[in-house]
């Protein structure tokens, strides 16, 4: 690769009734509004759910500007077919089940997974990072897993589930483990070490292809990238952009760090700190897996994690805009924090998903 490695994002929406606020199975004529302005959606398991997918960008603001881009399309196509778009984790309102979207593959997912498949709505983000081979990925994912409970903790975004209070900051994450194959990646010897867990997967119809590897880090299967997707949908724009950037900062300090074998960590470490990361959120307090202090603040960790990528995010130009916005998320709270916040004020879930509509303005 010539200079920085590029980035490009997925964002998974939520479509709501815009009086009652609950799942709507409106993406195919959602994407049919969108495709009518220029913009392709993604349709995702559920039908409530539609994607929208970014191009390659070499800066945080060429991103920022798609993004919103993006988000203002997709808004205005839900709004055309009479629904809502709505930027967080989990439907704050929720019913029994989510309709299936009607293609032959979810279908049989639908019909393997049962309850996991009909009880999805759930919506992430997910950060590609270009790397040079798969084998450079599998590294990367290897180097990520200690930092990935922080990531998840800055960007959760899902604390309000069937009308109530989760008691989690990312519920989000604790369903979307569910999966067989979601969650932490294994630490992974070599390519061919991925390659075959993979296949032991396929094989014996724990997954039904490679494509339900839901790793929160894995090689992409269609990119010559890293896909990071640790992370509830943020709240806002420029969440997404600053989650991209810490991700991509430290997909370039793991490549510097090529030669180095990442550490294994302690059996149980990193399931404990995922449970910190999605019960806590931003406004609690993390397991520090790398430096072995036990529970620290939250935003404290964040901050480790920053100064342990700021050569390659002085190299992006990006390390005063990554400090200030993460100043600004931690004096205005990030997703999670605002939903509960809006929660807290009459216990309506109606305030919630005001908080958390994409307007098209």
């Amino acid at each position: 690769m010539s200079g920085p490695p590029t980035v490009g994002v997925e964002e998974e929406f939520l479509l709501v009734d815009a009086h009652t606020g609950e799942p709507a199975p409106r993406n195919a004529a959602v994407a049919e509004e969108a495709k009518r302005r220029g913009v392709a959606l993604d349709l995702e398991l559920s039908s409530c759910q539609v994607e929208t997918t970014s191009g390659v960008a070499e800066t945080g603001a060429e991103l920022a500007g798609e993004l919103a881009a993006l988000r203002h399309t997709a808004a205005e196509a839900a709004e055309a077919a009479g629904v809502r778009l709505l930027a967080s984790g989990l439907p704050p309102a929720t019913p029994h089940e989510f309709p299936v979207t009607d293609t032959p593959r979810y279908r049989r997912i639908g019909a393997q997974f049962g309850m996991i498949a009909h009880e999805q709505g759930i919506c992430g983000c997910h950060v590609h990072v270009q790397v040079p081979d798969r084998a450079a990925a599998v590294h990367v994912s290897n180097w990520l897993r200690p930092w990935l409970p922080s990531l998840l903790a800055l960007s959760a975004n899902s604390p309000i589930y069937r009308n109530a209070d989760s008691g989690h900051a990312s519920w989000r994450s604790v369903l979307w483990r569910r999966w067989p194959a979601a969650g932490p990646p294994p630490f992974f010897d070599s390519l061919d070490d991925y390659d075959g867990a993979v296949r032991t997967l396929v094989d014996t119809g724990v997954i039904l292809d490679p494509d339900m590897i839901y790793w929160d880090v894995r090689p992409s299967a269609d990119f010559p990238t890293v896909e990071v997707r640790v992370a509830d949908v943020p709240a806002t724009v420029a969440e997404t952009v600053l989650l991209a950037t810490l991700v991509r900062a430290a997909v370039m300090t793991a490549l510097d760090a090529r030669d180095d074998r990442p550490a294994r960590l302690p059996p149980g470490g990193l399931r404990a700190a995922y449970w910190k990361a999605a019960h806590d959120g931003l406004a609690g307090r993390s397991l520090d897996l790398v430096g072995g202090r036990g529970a620290v603040p939250a935003r404290e960790l964040l901050g480790t994690l920053v100064q342990r990528v700021r050569p390659a995010l002085d190299a992006l130009g990006e390390y005063d805009h990554v400090t200030a916005d993460l100043d600004g998320v931690a004096a205005q709270g990030n997703g999670a924090m605002r939903q509960l916040r809006a929660w807290r004020k009459r216990g309506d879930v109606m305030d919630v998903i005001a908080e958390v509509t994409v307007t098209p303005e």
